[in-house]
Formats: structure tokens, C-alpha cells, sequence
């Protein structure tokens, strides 16, 4: 039996990543956590029976406590319950299913607690790579990507030496856009911008795939996950969402991971690593697929990828920048008080007004992303 905990139960991958729990009698649920939806959390306790459930704001918490007192799960609210969340005794694995860079200290937490991370939080090493990395080497745990991704890069790596990598080729679908000018991008609606042609996600990842701020986003994960500078990562579109990643060796070698556009096979292999099991669902039918095809990244449209390269390059505080600008810009493109090109013009204003700080610590961190939003208000 392996106990797990889920930071964001309600959303996209916490929801797939309980599908994968009904599939198999030996992964127990200890404790999950919601930002507001309340309805499905109960759900999700009556049904999984954890140990705690965590909610971010107190007089949610109180509603679900009235809700379930007729449990025996334990509830918690804010960072103080995320934090006691992450660090329940009996968990073996934490999926980090949370969006934004309240999972940072989480995170770490479970790290700190020996507690193994299935990270589906890209902001967390996003902005804290270069502390969660040496951290998890410390505590001797293992950080399981859950992106798909990344997972392909994972899984395509296994059993080889990493000193042998010359190339990571992280795919991307090109998203709702993919082909678009820029005068179409300033009419683009919010309805338009969440039709993502291949994967159901949440809403925020959509609004980051149609902007190629997502991929801008997994190179910079990349980079930390895989010990490789940015010159040997490589973004290619591959509109139809069947090779996740590839690596490139030094012969010239290159291994794929291929698969239906399927959420849940990552969030599996994280939970079961090394081993596989049997899920079930589509298998990619090659005849009928009939061919697979590239095309470069538009860099000059979607400016979300070289944003993000830039962030990258100049590191410290800067990707926190980029990805506190984004989730602000992304928040108010969903409440639809910014258009879709304002995300741009939101990050690039944030990131030309700001001096980077080297080695910035995880208080040096959040203060940045604070610092970014309170600019962001002051101005749209």
C-alpha cells in the first residue's frame, strides 16, 4: 500500500490523479487540499476517507468542517494547513497539484519531511530551482515529474547516463493559435483561448499553452530537473500531442515518448515509479494516426517562450518576475479585464522594470512575487 497526499485535489490533475486512485486497491489517500470548491471536496472526503483536508481560506473551512463532521477527517486551512498537509507521518508521496507559487513552501516542507514530490507545479521550480534541487538531494527524495513533458523526458532517460544527454526536445501542440498573426491574437476572446485542440486542462494551464508561456515554463523546469543548460533544450511543435519529448544523446541517438494525450499516464508512472501498471483507456492506433508532424515555434507571435528564455538567462528573482507577471496577467485575462496581447505586455513591462537578485532565498522569492503584483495593480 502507497499513501499519498494531494496539494489541489480539486483541480485538473488532482481529479485525474483520484482517477487513477479508483483504478488501484493499493494507493490510499491521506490527505487533499482545495482552494474554494468546497462541493467537491466533501465529495472527494466521503469517497476517499483521508486523514486531513486542507482549504485555503478559514470560513471555507468551517463550511466544510459542518459538512463533514460526520467524518473522521481532521480540517485545516491556509498555508499553516497546507504545510501540516504536506507533512502527514504516514504519507509516502505528495502530488503537487496546486497552481501558482503557493506551492513552494509546501513543497518544501514535504521535502524536508522525506516525503517523495510527484511535481505537477511548475512554479515551484520555476522560481525555486536552484533551492528545492540541492534540497531534495539533501533529504535523499525524489522529485517525479507528473507534466507530460517531462515525464516523457523522465521516462525516455531511464536506464541511460545523463552525462551522455547532448539534446532535450520538449513538444508543444502550438495550442487554440497555433498559426495565428498577431492582429487575430488581439481579437482572440476568452471563450476562444480555453478550446485547447488536444488536452483538457484547467483553465490558467490553457490560457499558458495558448500563449506558449507553458512551454516557456517547462524549459525553465526543464533546466533544473535535468541538470541541462538552456542552449540544449530544444521547444518543436507537434500539433498532434502524440511524441510528449524526446532526447537527444551524443551519437545521435534519439528516444521519444509517444502516447495518447492522456493526463493520467504520467500522474501513474510518478505514483508507481519504476514499475508499470495497466491503465486503462485509448492506446495510439499508428494506422489510423497515419503521420506525425514538426513545425518551429512562431517566437515572433507567441511571445510567452522567448519571454520565459530570457527570464531564464538572467536568473535570480527574474523567472519569479516572469511567472508572478503571468499568473496576474492570466488572472485578469480570465475575468476578462485585460485582452489576450496584455498578458505580454503585463510580463514584459514587469521584467524591464526589474533588477534581478542572485541566489535569492525562499523569503527573497516570495517578497518578488509580492513586489510584482502590488506593480501589476498599481497600473491595470
Amino acid at each position: 500500500m502507497k499513501n499519498i497526499a494531494i496539494l489541489g485535489s480539486t483541480g485538473s490533475i488532482g481529479t485525474q490523479t483520484l482517477e487513477v486512485v479508483r483504478a488501484n486497491k493499493d494507493l490510499k489517500v491521506e490527505g487533499i487540499s482545495a482552494g474554494h470548491n468546497i462541493e467537491l471536496l466533501e465529495k472527494q472526503v466521503r469517497e476517499f476517507a483521508p486523514r486531513l483536508a486542507a482549504v485555503w481560506e478559514e470560513k471555507a473551512a468551517r463550511d466544510l468542517a459542518v459538512r463533514i463532521q460526520d467524518t473522521d477527517t481532521k480540517v485545516v486551512w491556509g498555508m499553516e494547513g497546507l504545510l501540516e498537509l504536506a507533512r502527514i507521518p504516514s504519507v509516502d508521496i505528495v502530488v503537487t497539484a496546486i497552481v501558482g507559487m503557493i506551492g513552494i513552501r509546501p513543497t518544501i516542507e514535504a521535502i524536508c519531511a522525506g516525503k517523495d514530490i510527484a511535481l505537477a507545479n511548475k512554479e515551484t521550480l520555476v522560481t525555486a530551482g536552484h533551492l528545492i534541487m540541492p534540497l531534495s538531494r539533501e533529504k535523499g527524495v525524489s522529485i517525479l515529474p507528473v507534466d507530460s513533458e517531462h515525464s516523457a523526458i523522465f521516462q525516455a532517460l531511464n536506464g541511460e547516463e545523463r552525462k551522455e544527454v547532448h539534446k532535450l526536445i520538449i513538444t508543444a501542440s502550438g495550442g487554440p493559435f497555433r498559426g495565428k498573426t498577431r492582429e487575430e491574437l488581439s481579437k482572440a476572446t476568452l471563450s476562444d483561448t480555453l478550446k485547447h485542440p488536444n488536452w483538457v486542462m484547467g483553465q490558467k494551464i490553457t490560457v499558458d499553452s495558448a500563449t506558449l508561456v507553458n512551454k516557456g515554463l517547462e524549459v525553465m523546469e526543464a533546466r533544473w530537473l535535468f541538470e541541462m543548460d538552456l542552449a540544449h533544450i530544444q521547444v518543436l511543435v507537434q500539433p498532434q500531442s502524440v511524441i510528449h519529448s524526446m532526447v537527444e544523446f551524443k551519437d545521435g541517438g534519439i528516444m521519444a515518448q509517444l502516447g495518447t494525450p492522456d493526463m493520467r499516464l504520467p500522474i501513474q508512472y510518478a505514483l508507481y515509479y519504476p514499475h508499470r501498471k495497466y491503465l486503462e483507456g485509448e492506446r495510439l492506433d499508428f494506422e489510423k494516426l497515419g503521420q506525425i508532424t514538426f513545425e518551429k515555434p512562431d517566437t515572433e507571435t507567441f511571445l510567452g517562450l522567448p519571454m520565459a528564455i530570457e527570464a531564464a538567462k538572467k536568473g535570480g528573482t527574474m523567472p519569479t518576475v516572469f511567472n508572478a507577471a503571468n499568473e496576474r496577467a492570466v488572472r485578469k485575462f480570465l475575468r476578462q479585464e485585460i485582452g489576450f496581447l496584455d498578458i505580454y505586455e503585463i510580463i514584459g513591462q514587469s521584467m524591464a522594470r526589474h533588477t534581478a537578485k542572485e541566489n535569492p532565498d525562499l523569503e527573497q522569492i516570495l517578497a518578488v512575487e509580492e513586489e510584482t503584483y502590488q506593480w501589476i495593480e498599481s497600473r491595470w
